[in-house]
């Protein structure tokens, strides 16, 4: 099992995501907890602006951004994929 860690800013857009995508951001990082690489993720590393910082699908557009420091994972961002990535 891998510790996570929110970050203030993810949990802020975090609390305004409607009750369903709520529900599969939780899903997803139930299946983080276990299985960082677990297929259903997409989990991938980034470049540019994100370049020390990983990210994992939450639905179609919805991505979860993280870093990993001393075997911690730590949520960063969540956003869909154009505004994360302009």
């Amino acid at each position: 099992m891998i510790p996570i860690i929110l970050e203030r800013s993810f949990e802020k857009k975090y609390n305004k995501l409607e009750e369903k995508v709520k529900d599969k951001l939780k899903q997803k990082i139930n299946i983080f907890i276990f299985d960082e690489f677990d297929p259903a993720l997409n989990n991938h590393s980034l470049k540019g602006n994100y370049l020390s910082y990983r990210n994992i699908n939450i639905t179609g557009d919805l991505r979860a951004v993280y870093k990993k420091k001393d075997n911690i994972a730590i949520f960063a961002y969540i956003d869909n994929h154009n505004n994360l990535y302009k």
